[in-house]
């Protein structure tokens, strides 16, 4: 090519600093998906709990070591304690795998019984929920109910949902029954979302159409679930 070793070097050098797929900088972002661990369906006026295995693979022990398992008396001394020991250990990961997908299923059943209000009418009939009273009542440890309930999906008639939803602190209402902070939190953003533009709602304000609805709240609590929803003060709000 009639070029020396040093711009051979230094074209080389340019080259390198390109961006082989310059593209990608204008390609949309690919959107992380979640694949829920539980569904929830509505079968003749019943809601149903099901496991989503469709992603998951069934595990269950190779043939090659059922066939060991079978024969394992031909071995001997250290060679059989380890396939005997290799072979518990699968067995107890299968079980415990199966295991857990049943208190799963335990704890999402529970919370379909206790929240059905929720699934027929929406967010403010939410009732209030702990992993204590979940763990009383399927008879196993809170932190149990706590891990199986840790970064799982569940796919409902109202959309996919962490089972971490259900589960929210209580406020007492003028019947007698308490309602969820969840659901307080959906009913505060509904009275600001239906708000004159000019004549905003202040805490005091939301906090008295609540009591209508016989919700005793505070104001300083309303003020505190503003806040966690993202809404401005009544002053912010306002437009002229």
């Amino acid at each position: 090519l009639g070029i020396d070793a040093a711009q051979v070097q230094s074209a080389a050098d340019e080259i390198a600093k390109l961006d082989p797929k310059p593209g990608l900088r204008y390609a949309a972002a690919g959107g992380d998906y979640i694949i829920p661990d539980l569904v929830v369906e509505k079968i003749d006026g019943a809601y149903r709990v099901f496991l989503n295995d469709t992603n998951l693979p069934r595990l269950r022990l190779s043939r090659a070591y059922q066939e060991v398992a079978r024969n394992k008396k031909q071995f001997v001394g250290e060679n059989r304690d380890f396939i005997t020991q290799r072979l518990n250990s699968a067995q107890w990961m299968i079980q415990a795998i199966e295991q857990r997908r049943q208190t799963m299923l335990k704890v999402m059943n529970f919370i379909v019984d206790r929240q059905r209000d929720f699934f027929e009418k929406g967010i403010e009939f939410l009732k209030p929920l702990t992993l204590r009273e979940v763990a009383e009542v399927i008879n196993m440890h809170e932190s149990t109910v706590s891990r199986v309930t840790n970064e799982k999906y569940v796919q409902t008639p109202r959309g996919v949902l962490p089972l971490k939803f259900f589960f929210s602190s209580a406020l007492s209402t003028t019947s007698g029954e308490d309602a969820s902070a969840r659901a307080i939190k959906a009913q505060i953003r509904k009275l600001v979302d239906d708000e004159s533009p000019t004549e905003p709602l202040t805490d005091q304000e939301v906090v008295q159409k609540l009591r209508e609805k016989g919700v005793r709240i505070a104001r300083r609590t309303v003020a505190k679930y503003r806040d966690q929803l993202g809404i401005l003060s009544a002053r912010m709000r306002r437009r002229v």
